[in-house]
């Protein structure tokens, strides 16, 4: 899984030449399941996205093995949006039950709970926010759901959030993916992609451990009044 996602480009020119346009079936079902299945969260999604963008751009001219971006346009947001909408339903009908089936299995209650502070910080917009962070955004619409998000609200934020998410990585491939300093140093950009993605969680977990321990053995509150002692 690691090589497939740091050599990402490579295995998808791989499997363009070998399966033609079955490959974009293969994308639509990685990255509805990355944000369709809450047990997937582990699926490449940003890198996925851009490297394919990057690939279209390559063979734009070609004849044969060539990835289109038109295509790609249409099928990467639809995929990401429905992930979503399928993922709220399950968290809505089905959530409470599958946390007490896999909890510490296939699923991290780890993820879960982060995903629950980042509702309570940005609330709606959380389903926005969440599909630029790994793991958070498969679990974002799940947790929506199974706090009963009023549904009309969710697919304002779901479908804006997959729009600017798919696009965006697949706009950001096809313009500079084919650089020279980005092309021959592809795995770096994969992995500043995966820190990016994950830097304002890590963020905010360091704030809160901080936090936490100053709490814990911080100095007082200088806003405590002070008592005074016996004599």
């Amino acid at each position: 899984m690691i090589d497939f996602i740091l050599h990402i480009d490579a295995h998808l020119a791989a499997m363009m030449g070998s399966y033609g346009i079955w490959v974009y079936a293969l994308m639509f079902l990685i990255l509805f399941c990355e944000t369709g299945l809450v047990v997937t969260p582990f699926l490449p999604g940003d890198s996925l996205i851009f490297a394919a963008g990057a690939l279209a751009a390559a063979t734009l001219h070609s004849t044969a093995g060539r990835m289109d971006i038109w295509v790609l346009v249409i099928i990467v947001p639809i995929a990401a949006i429905g992930g979503d909408a399928i993922n709220f339903e399950i968290g809505k009908k089905f959530g409470e039950k599958i946390l007490a089936r896999f909890e510490g299995k296939l699923i991290n209650r780890k993820h879960i709970a982060e995903t629950e502070a980042f509702f309570e910080r940005h609330g709606g917009k959380t389903i926005l926010l969440a599909r630029f962070v790994p793991f958070v955004r498969t679990f974002a619409p799940f947790v929506a759901g199974i706090g009963e998000m009023h549904y009309g609200r969710f697919a304002r934020f779901n479908i804006l959030g997959g729009l600017l998410w798919s696009w965006g990585f697949l706009f950001l491939g096809f313009f500079f993916g084919n650089f020279p300093i980005v092309k021959n140093n592809f795995e770096i950009v994969i992995v500043g992609i995966v820190i990016i993605s994950v830097a304002p969680m890590l963020v905010k977990f360091a704030q809160s451990r901080l936090k936490a321990r100053r709490g814990a053995g911080g100095p007082e509150d200088p806003d405590q009044p002070e008592t005074d002692e016996p004599a």
